[in-house]
């Protein structure tokens, strides 16, 4: 067992999600998609300062968060944001930082 099993499941889970979401290339993929309905894997290159790979890589791990979905029209992979698990994990951040807020201890 790593140490990161020694914490309560909630609190991985979040970290979890913090980490993914903790690169700015991840970051950028997310706005440009804000931005565009859908898109092709090569148009998210061609707006990131990144090769076609390491997008395809920020993409698996967004993708595994399901903060994005993924459609296959013939050869390409049309992508766009999960709002719904968005709003969800936005919720889950904001009862972790909530509960931060309400636990401190005052005399800091």
């Amino acid at each position: 067992m790593t140490k990161v099993g020694l914490f309560e499941l909630s609190l991985q889970k979040t970290a979890s999600q913090f980490k993914v979401l903790g690169h700015p290339a991840r970051l950028a993929i997310l706005s440009y998609l804000a931005e565009t309905p859908s898109c092709i894997t090569g148009d998210i290159s061609d707006h990131l300062p990144l090769s076609r790979t390491t997008v395809t890589q920020h993409l698996k791990e967004l993708k595994e968060l399901n903060l994005i979905k993924g459609e296959i029209e013939g050869v390409t992979v049309n992508y766009c944001l999960n709002t719904e698990n968005i709003q969800g994990i936005k919720s889950e951040f904001n009862r972790f930082l909530d509960t931060l807020l309400n636990n401190k201890k005052a005399g800091c």
